[in-house]
C-alpha cells in the first residue's frame, strides 16, 4: 500500500508510519523545551479533582449509594478522567493552528514525506502528553481517595479507552486548528463545545438527575460511555447501581471503543483532507 506524497508521488506505508514517528519526537521534544504546555495541562484536571471532590462530595445523590462523599470522589473520577484526555483537543487544535500560521507545514509539503504524517505525528504526540497526565491525575487522585477495585488488567483496559477517546477528540482538535486562522482561535474553538459535551453526561451527576427531555442525550453520548465503561472497569460503580436503560450505558466499554473508533474514522479522514486543500 502507499499513501500520496508531495507532486502526487506514492509514498510506501512504512514511509508513511516512519514519517509519522519522525513528526511525533519533533512535537514530543517542542513540549519538552517548553515545560509550561505539560505544567498547566496538569494543573487544571487536578484542580478539577479537588473541586469536585471537596465542594461536591456528599451533596450529590448516586444510584445505589446516596449522598455517600467516599462513593461520589470514586464516581466522580470516572468523569474527570474523561474529561481530561478530551481537552486535550484545544491544545491539538492549537498546535496545528501555530504551525500553519508561522509556515512550519510549509516547510512539511517541501520535504518528500506523507502528508498524513503532520496530522498523524501531532496527534500522537498528543496521546503521550495525555498518558503522562493520566498518571498524575491518577497519583492524585489516590491521595483524594479513589481506588481500583477490580484488579490491574480491568484497570489497564479501562485506561486504555480513555486514551482512545482522548486520540479519536484529538482528531477533532487537528481539524478544528486548521479551519481556523490563529492558534487562539483554536483554544477557543476547540474548549466552546467540549463543555456541553462533558457536562451532559453522566461524568458529574447521574442522568437520573437530569430532566426528562436531557436524560437520553447525556446516555448516548459517546462521552458517557467511557465514563460509565472505566467507572465499571475500575469498580468505582455502586453495588446496587443499575445501569438506565439505553444501549451505550447497557453496553458501555463496547460502544465507548465502537464511538471512539468512529470518530477517528470520519475525523481523521476530513481533518486529511483539509490538510491536503490547505495546502494546496
Amino acid at each position: 500500500m502507499a499513501a500520496p506524497g508531495p507532486a502526487g508521488e506514492r509514498i510506501s506505508l512504512r514511509q508513511g508510519v516512519r514519517d509519522s514517528l519522525v513528526v511525533t519526537k519533533r512535537n514530543l521534544l517542542r513540549m519538552l523545551r517548553i515545560p509550561e504546555i505539560i505544567i498547566y495541562g496538569l494543573v487544571q484536571p487536578i484542580m478539577f479533582v479537588v473541586l469536585f471532590a471537596y465542594v461536591f462530595g456528599g451533596s450529590i445523590n448516586i444510584p445505589g449509594a446516596g449522598l455517600d462523599a467516599g462513593a461520589y470522589r470514586e464516581w466522580l473520577m470516572g468523569g474527570i478522567f474523561a474529561q481530561t484526555v478530551t481537552f486535550a483537543t484545544a491544545g491539538a487544535g492549537a498546535g496545528i493552528a501555530e504551525d500553519m500560521q508561522k509556515g512550519i507545514i510549509d516547510r512539511f509539503r517541501s520535504l518528500p514525506m506523507a502528508r498524513g504524517a503532520v496530522l498523524t505525528g501531532r496527534t500522537f504526540a498528543d496521546l503521550v502528553q495525555t498518558a503522562v497526565t493520566l498518571l498524575v491525575l491518577a497519583i492524585v487522585a489516590f491521595f483524594v481517595g479513589w481506588r481500583i477495585h477490580d484488579g490491574v488488567l480491568n484497570a489497564l483496559a479501562g485506561f486504555g479507552l480513555l486514551l482512545l477517546l482522548g486520540y479519536a477528540f484529538t482528531w477533532i482538535g487537528a481539524l478544528i486548528g486548521l479551519s481556523v486562522r490563529s492558534p487562539e482561535a483554536a483554544t477557543s474553538g476547540g474548549l466552546i463545545w467540549l463543555f456541553p459535551v462533558t457536562f451532559i453526561s453522566v461524568a458529574f451527576v447521574p442522568s437520573e438527575n437530569m430532566p426528562g427531555w436531557l436524560q437520553p442525550v447525556a446516555e448516548w453520548n459517546p462521552f458517557s460511555a467511557t465514563v460509565l465503561a472505566v467507572r465499571d472497569l475500575f469498580g468505582n460503580l455502586p453495588a446496587d447501581y443499575k445501569a438506565p436503560d439505553a444501549w451505550p450505558m447497557e453496553n458501555p466499554a463496547l460502544a465507548s471503543a465502537l464511538f471512539s473508533v468512529l470518530i477517528i474514522v470520519v475525523f481523521r479522514s476530513l481533518a486529511v483532507r483539509k490538510y491536503k486543500s490547505a495546502t494546496a
